[in-house]
């Protein structure tokens, strides 16, 4: 029996020496190439988390969530869909400051799908006196399909090469006899603040509250493959 198996091994071993071998004796010709494109970020991660003692006169945490609540179904946000607590055992969180003194506290994650709307939440939160809001990551919906378009374009840009140096020698170049498709990155923002740019000021004593004006990071995605053409 282990005879019958090293020489399945052996077969195996030569088989695919061969096919290399015949690949080397080829004439071809391998090019790389890697193409990017920068995509603004449609799901946005906001992290709001607030204090039993944030609020003036010790506003308790059951009623400043329900201002909360109130206020983002006020500039349109679907609670019940984008609003999700982060740990349920927030609901019994509790943090003993001194002696006899108890704060809760809670955190949720709140999805919105542009800029503009992020603004809102933040400006309409600072009017209850949440000010906890922070920046958890950006997505795009589309990378998938964003990623297999830059595949294209990538093994596109390889064969131009390709094309552009087998021209000078009078040379035809064949078909792609091998395809390596190098691993795909997306760049998503994962929290940090730098990806936040709030511009202009504002003031809470103003009768109308103007959106805050904020930019997100775009996110990049990119793609590399290496192709090897047969030579005519």
């Amino acid at each position: 029996m282990k005879k019958i198996t090293l020489l399945f091994i052996l077969i195996i071993s030569a088989s695919s020496f061969s096919q290399t071998k015949n690949f080397l004796d080829l004439p071809y010709i391998e090019t790389a190439a890697k193409v990017d494109t920068l995509v603004i970020p449609d799901r946005i991660y906001l992290n709001i988390s607030f204090f039993e003692k944030d609020s003036k006169g010790k506003m308790s945490v059951e009623e400043l969530e329900n201002k909360m609540n109130e206020k983002l179904k006020e500039i349109g946000i679907n609670t019940e869909k984008q609003l999700t607590l982060n740990d349920l055992a927030s609901n019994y969180k509790k943090y003993f400051l001194k002696q006899q003194d108890v704060q809760k506290n809670k955190n949720y994650t709140l999805l919105v799908y542009n800029a503009q709307i992020a603004g809102k939440v933040i400006l309409a939160l600072e009017e209850i006196e949440i000010s906890n809001v922070f920046l958890e990551k950006t997505e795009y919906s589309k990378a998938e399909e964003m990623i297999l378009i830059l595949k294209g374009e990538a093994i596109l840009k390889a064969k131009n090469q390709a094309i552009a140096m087998t021209k000078p020698l009078n040379q035809k170049l064949g078909n792609a006899i091998y395809i390596s498709d190098y691993s795909n990155n997306i760049n998503l923002l994962n929290g940090r603040v730098s990806g936040i740019q709030i511009r202009g000021n504002r003031s809470l004593e103003k009768e109308k509250y103007e959106p805050i004006n904020i930019e997100f990071e775009k996110i990049k995605i990119e793609s590399e493959v290496k192709v090897t053409f047969k030579l005519e």
